[in-house]
């Protein structure tokens, strides 16, 4: 049994989470919980350490690549996890995903192309497209009854404008929480078909899904040259300073430009820590997973009531997958201002929604992969704060 409880403090590190400048630049201060960045508070599981304690008592670190056995080991692990069959010649390494996405932007499109993007969405995709000098397109998602979907006439009427080349898709969708399901993935592919435009989808966040909810990979359409981000495995397990990442797609084409370039630039080596510790993860990590996956949603549980109950004029969306939760302070009567400084005085430090664009300055984004305790601490002052 995980003791997901656990806070390890005594650890020496230089986390970007807890980094003092950073918190300062961002809350105007250090003191403060840092829920902002999208990595974990627990340590990760016990086979992927003893692989790394193995490794480094060895004291030898020639060349060493095993890429095949993590294609391996990531086409077992989409097989019993999503049900998905996935073939381990089909992939390329990359040393992470937003190297992956920055690669097929640049391959796939043309400077001043357009590239859409449906806010409110992880605000690295922006910066990834404006670098490579391409037209940044947006299409808001819409927000019914609570519940985020996809516009489709918005989407439908951009396409069809004939100035997008690609859509980068976010599936789950960082940051409002949603599983995209398989009858809207089929209308997105059939529009993207229609009008060539491919579909470059980050699932990054795949192995994070609650129960009700089903993942579908971009992955099952790829025939068709969209190309899908998989097999990092750096949110579900913790190793985000450890891992590479995965393209995958079944169009040879598509498969043999992107290799291509990644033989050129030599970035699909990857480094024996970072091979074998995604090894163990993909063959060993069921059991970890499985017993984070119930502590996070026994905390979504205890949020969504404490909210529900004590904070009635916030706005909680539905998480059907990450690790993360959105919520709308507007309905407070504050200004957007006066919701930061209390935020702060709860000591509560949530990525700022400004950050994800579609008019969200006042949306938060929280990290809730912490122990449960400190989340509890953090809202009940937030209560204090609001009262």
């Amino acid at each position: 049994m995980v003791n997901f409880d656990e806070l390890d403090t005594s650890s020496q590190n230089n986390f970007i989470r807890h980094e003092p400048g950073m918190l300062t630049s961002i809350y105007g201060t250090s003191d403060i919980t840092p829920f902002w960045v999208a990595d974990m508070d627990f340590k990760v599981a016990e086979p992927i350490q003893q692989e790394l304690r193995r490794l480094a008592e060895r004291g030898q670190f020639a060349y060493e690549f095993d890429d095949q056995k993590v294609y391996e080991a990531l086409v077992g692990w989409y097989q019993r996890r999503h049900n998905i069959d996935l073939k381990p010649e089909q992939f390329a390494q990359v040393p992470g995903v937003l190297t992956g996405i920055a690669l097929l932007i640049r391959e796939l499109s043309e400077p001043g192309e357009g590239i859409l993007i449906q806010t409110p969405v992880y605000h690295q995709f922006k910066h990834l497209i404006t670098k490579a000098n391409r037209n940044l397109i947006e299409s808001p998602l819409r927000i019914d009854n609570g519940h985020y979907r996809m516009d489709f006439d918005d989407l439908a009427a951009k396409f069809r404008s004939g100035n997008v080349r690609a859509m980068l898709l976010c599936n789950p969708h960082n940051p409002v929480g949603r599983v995209w399901t398989k009858d809207e993935l089929e209308a997105l592919v059939q529009l993207a078909n229609q009008y060539n435009v491919i579909l470059i989808s980050d699932e990054i966040h795949s192995d994070i899904i609650y129960s009700k909810h089903a993942f579908t990979s971009i992955a099952s359409y790829s025939q068709q040259g969209h190309v899908a981000l998989l097999g990092s495995p750096a949110k579900t397990f913790g190793m985000q300073s450890i891992s590479n990442g995965y393209i995958y797609t079944l169009n040879l084409e598509r498969l043999e430009q992107v290799k291509a370039v990644v033989d050129a630039m030599y970035l699909g080596h990857g480094n024996a820590f970072s091979t074998y510790a995604a090894i163990a993860a993909y063959t060993k990590g069921d059991e970890w997973l499985d017993e984070l996956l119930t502590y996070l949603k026994n905390t979504l549980g205890w949020i969504q009531t404490f909210v529900e109950t004590k904070l009635p004029l916030v706005s909680l969306y539905p998480v059907e997958g990450t690790y993360q939760v959105w919520m709308n302070f507007e309905n407070l009567g504050l200004t957007t201002d006066e919701v930061k400084e209390k935020l702060i005085a709860a000591k509560m430090g949530l990525t700022p929604g400004a950050w994800f664009g579609a008019d969200s300055d006042y949306f938060y984004r929280m990290n809730i992969a912490s122990p449960l305790s400190v989340i509890q601490a953090r809202f009940r002052e937030l209560e204090r704060q609001l009262d």
